[in-house]
């Protein structure tokens, strides 16, 4: 599935993923290949992204709100004040402050 977090200041993440979890209204939930399509306003917490792998990825001063789990090296974190997410046809858009 193919994953996008854009800012207003910039493109955070946009790159193909196993899985990834948000912190939704109504709690936390997770989103897996060929999920359903699904509409989401986000709260403040963490969104953990689960990748193949970081050789295609940027961490850079623009990048840096994006971490690399503790534990899991192909986990990545990122902690969000709030946002919308959108999914359908295995892309997942995350509009997020």
């Amino acid at each position: 599935m193919f994953l996008e977090i854009v800012t207003p200041e910039a493109i955070l993440f946009s790159s193909e993923v196993d899985l990834f979890s948000a912190p939704g209204i109504q709690g936390s939930f997770q989103i897996l290949n060929n999920h359903a399509p699904i509409v989401s306003n986000l709260k403040e917490g963490q969104i953990k992204i689960h990748v193949h792998g970081q050789d295609h990825l940027v961490f850079d001063d623009l990048h840096a709100e994006l971490k690399q789990h503790a534990d899991d090296a192909k986990v990545l974190t990122l902690d969000i004040k709030s946002g919308t997410l959108e999914l359908k046809d295995n892309k997942a858009i995350i509009l997020a402050d």
